[in-house]
């Protein structure tokens, strides 16, 4: 009677460890340098989020470059965004960029965290690697934006990386008393050094994840994109990546100042927080900076920014450079400065009119003729039609000029889908719209009413991406082709009627923008 007691209680308690299976089956686990990670998975995807890639750099870590992150014992839970870099936040969003766009969590300065998607079974996956670097003038982002989500984009056969790099003030702050410091005598681009430090983590723990650490490819979008040309550039990040993806970057036109001129902006800073030396500003509390940062002109933009400042630049030929010649994927948006400019849309036809003349001199003739505004409507367009050629200019001429000192391949793309939502036919392909179509991340917005055109053209971006990531190429079976950019300057637009080739732009438009840049004028995308 009790054997047969016990054989019933231990096929209960049998049934119950089945039952219990496909909950734990959920978390998967990965041993990196640090320590062992419990993540969480969901369909054929795991997710390892808020993983430590360096050290907090709070404290006596403010404004240092970032130190590595401490062992731990036991099994570390990797199943929680972590917090986002010390910045404003305005978590519904602001123009066109409805509340998925931007930082819906906590803000800190302990943010040296990255997430980790991957569908690999096995630690011995070798799955190519992408790692996203957000945007948002270097003041705002976060690894942990909606639709950065990189589940969709892992199932397709990638590893997807989001790393988090200090902001604002925190990252770029140079001052005489930082440089005087630091052993390589330089101060300022902390940001950038917390990405090439998340990228050195990466190719040492890739393998964990599944992850083939000889397949990095970069990735970033805005302040991203110039992020990864400024990896493309720094003889710090020599060996870290095979590939890059630049959404919205080559041909940004961003100035990258001399240390010595971001070095009298953090005086004036501390000047106005009231500190009398460094120890003193690590001192204070981010809310007594952020208000001392406020009180200084120009306070808004990029005040704290990437500068030349001797180690990530060491001299201003470094900036633009092609040091780490890599493959790169490139593109915009078909209306860029929709959200970018609160004037945009209002402008006036002699307002137009005054604007071509006054900028483009002799020329200016020949642009009236190619971008009229003999009506306040015609000027908007033309506002439109002229903001968009000179980013596809500035990206021809880049281009141009990457190709003389590399052999690796450059594909360029036009993104001219109006994502639906609020205002769709005033922002239209608004700066960034791609990025949820690209990370297959549609349904961070329920309030937007996408349709299967929307799906359709996700999938066919996803596609792209994941097959530059892999292959070096982003043709594949079934996508319709996109060309090299070579002599014959053919992008792909991918709008409401898919993808095609195209020019970059028609021989007229660009031979009169030659002619100006070569007259001494400058285009660039911004």
């Amino acid at each position: 009677m009790r054997t047969g007691i016990r054989k019933v209680m231990g096929l209960a308690v049998a049934a119950m460890a089945i039952q219990a299976l496909p909950a734990a089956a959920q978390i998967r686990s990965a041993t990196v340098a640090e320590g062992q990670l419990a993540g969480k998975s969901a369909g054929a995807v795991s997710a390892f989020l808020g993983v430590p890639f360096a050290a907090p750099p709070v404290a006596e870590n403010r404004w240092k470059p970032p130190l590595a992150a401490a062992r731990w014992q036991g099994v570390r839970r990797a199943d929680t965004l972590p917090s986002s870099c010390r910045q404003e936040v305005t978590p519904n969003g602001f123009g066109p960029w409805t509340h998925e766009y931007v930082v819906t969590n906590a803000v800190s300065e302990d943010c040296l965290y990255l997430n980790v998607w991957t569908p690999a079974k096995t630690a011995a996956a070798k799955l190519p690697v992408l790692v996203w670097i957000h945007g948002g003038a270097f003041s705002s982002g976060s690894a942990s934006v909606p639709i950065y989500d990189g589940s969709a984009l892992a199932a397709k056969g990638i590893v997807v990386i989001a790393i988090n790099y200090r902001l604002g003030l925190y990252g770029f702050m140079a001052h005489p008393g930082l440089t005087a410091e630091s052993p390589a005598g330089a101060s300022g681009n902390y940001g950038l050094l917390d990405q090439v430090a998340a990228l050195k983590w990466i190719k040492a723990n890739a393998a964990a994840f599944g992850g083939d650490p000889a397949r990095i490819t970069i990735a970033g979008q805005s302040a991203g994109a110039a992020s990864v040309h400024h990896l493309i550039a720094t003889p710090l990040a020599k060996g870290l990546f095979v590939r890059a993806i630049a959404q919205s970057g080559s041909g940004m036109g961003l100035n990258v100042p001399a240390r010595a001129t971001a070095e009298a902006r953090g005086t004036a800073l501390m000047t106005s927080a009231g500190a009398g030396s460094i120890d003193e500003m690590r001192r204070l509390s981010p809310d007594q900076l952020e208000a001392a940062a406020k009180t200084l002109a120009g306070a808004g933009g990029l005040a704290f920014a990437p500068v030349v400042d001797g180690l990530v630049f060491p001299d201003t030929g470094t900036v633009g450079a092609n040091t780490n010649d890599t493959p790169i994927l490139t593109g915009m948006t078909a209306d860029e400065m929709t959200g970018l400019n609160p004037a945009f849309g209002k402008a006036t036809a002699a307002q137009v009119q005054g604007t071509l003349a006054s900028s483009y001199g002799a020329l200016a003739p020949q642009f009236l003729k190619l971008y009229p505004a003999a009506s306040d409507a015609e000027a908007n367009a033309t506002v439109s039609a002229l903001a968009r050629d000179r980013g596809l200019a500035a990206m021809a001429f880049w281009a141009q000029q990457r190709q003389r000192g590399s052999r690796n391949p450059v594909y360029a793309y036009l993104w001219s889908h109006w994502e639906p939502g609020p205002d769709a036919a005033r922002y239209r392909a608004f700066h960034s719209s791609e990025i949820p179509y690209v990370f297959g991340t549609l349904g961070a917005s329920p309030e937007r009413p996408f349709g299967a055109a929307d799906r359709r053209l996700s999938a066919l971006l996803g596609d792209y991406w994941v097959n530059w990531v892999k292959r070096g190429d982003p043709n594949g079976s079934g996508l319709p082709h996109w060309p090299r950019y070579s002599s014959n300057q053919q992008i792909i637009e991918i709008g409401d009627d898919g993808a095609k080739a195209r020019p970059i732009l028609p021989a007229d438009t660009l031979d009169l923008f030659t002619r100006y840049v070569e007259s001494g004028g400058r285009v660039s995308l911004f």
